[in-house]
């Protein structure tokens, strides 16, 4: 039998919801109301967890978010994202226990390798940085006193006053495909997150992150962050596909991707590198659907299918290792509907546990 995964969902706090890609809907914008509505659907659905994503030029605040959204779900997890380059660790950790209180200790935490706003960092000491603040996290999160020297941080503080339920630091998701990033994630993430790609090169990565990892000392749990279309036949989901990118123009397109604080990553090259050598209909591969990158930067193509290929296409990454799902769709709220009564409930699913 296949083992459990993590399924998530994704709320479009970046300003990225839409009916028609690159086409703006003021019913669709990253409002307190919209972007609740998506938390709870996903939570009515059966997700297990859902992504709050952070832009600091895009949307409304995440943490500010979280705080709220907490108070009125009941058993879904949050992963809230949070920027490095804008935060202080010690009140980073103050605000991550907090929520989790308020949540009942189902918080986890996206890291973002970010600069902070004006400040133009070199990647390897931007995630030599990240590293630190994971490493930080993590002790006063663990509830010990800090005692820390680092080349970004000297900091020398009593263990906190607040702790979250568990007593522990919430699992880390962290992603980044740069030599700098993956060593990064091998030392101090506890989830490492992938943007979609063709099944050889997902693999070859896990396989990097597993030695790297092993050479610290250290195992690391995967996660996988994909849009999907499902409908009820294949030929449904990919004229939906098809529909998406119907009013795009392409200039728009170019200018949203641009908007992103992270056009330039190795990551979005990748992806972008997968969307032009991706067949004349956009598929990279077998049911792997690049469109959806050429209106927005990052995570940059779908699972297309009926209920059937989708959940195929889901359990062989999960036979490649992959624990944790992050899912979208446009809309989002519409789409998560659609998954949650197609796809999910013939998925063995929970909340990830560490080891």
């Amino acid at each position: 039998m296949t083992a459990a995964c993590e399924v998530s969902w994704f709320s479009a706090l970046c300003d990225d919801d839409y009916e028609f890609l690159g086409v703006s809907d003021p019913q669709l914008k990253s409002t307190w109301e919209h972007c609740r509505d998506i938390v709870l659907q996903a939570e009515t659905g059966g997700f297990d967890n859902i992504l709050l994503p952070s832009g600091y030029a895009l949307g409304i605040d995440t943490t500010a978010f979280a705080a709220a959204i907490a108070t009125m779900v009941r058993r879904i997890r949050l992963l809230m994202a949070v920027r490095i380059g804008e935060s202080w660790p010690p009140q980073l950790a103050r605000q991550i226990a907090t929520i989790d209180r308020i949540l009942g200790g189902r918080l986890t935490v996206n890291i973002i390798s970010s600069d902070l706003p004006g400040e133009k960092l070199a990647s390897a000491p931007r995630y030599a940085r990240t590293l630190e603040a994971m490493q930080i996290l993590k002790t006063l999160l663990n509830g010990g006193p800090l005692d820390h020297q680092g080349e970004f941080w000297q900091l020398k503080l009593d263990a906190p006053a607040v702790s979250t339920v568990s007593g522990k630091c919430p699992p880390l998701y962290f992603g980044g495909l740069s030599p700098d990033a993956r060593e990064a994630a091998a030392q101090g993430c506890d989830v490492y997150l992938m943007w979609p790609d063709k099944q050889e090169a997902v693999r070859a990565i896990m396989d990097d992150m597993i030695a790297r990892a092993a050479r610290h000392g250290r195992t690391l749990k995967f996660g996988y962050r994909a849009h999907v279309v499902v409908r009820d036949t294949e030929a449904e989901a990919r004229a939906a596909a098809d529909r998406l990118l119907s009013k795009l123009d392409a200039a728009e397109g170019e200018a949203i991707r641009n908007k992103s604080l992270d056009t330039t990553s190795m990551g979005v090259a990748a992806q972008s590198a997968l969307r032009e050598n991706a067949s004349e209909s956009g598929y990279a591969e077998e049911n792997l659907w690049t469109g959806v990158g050429r209106a927005r930067s990052g995570c940059g193509a779908a699972i297309v299918g009926d209920p059937d290929q989708v959940l195929a296409k889901l359990r062989m990454y999960q036979d490649m290792g992959i624990e944790a799902f992050i899912l979208s769709g446009y809309p989002h709220a519409a789409e998560a509907d659609l998954f949650a009564r197609h796809v999910l409930p013939k998925l063995r699913h929970g909340p990830l546990t560490l080891d």
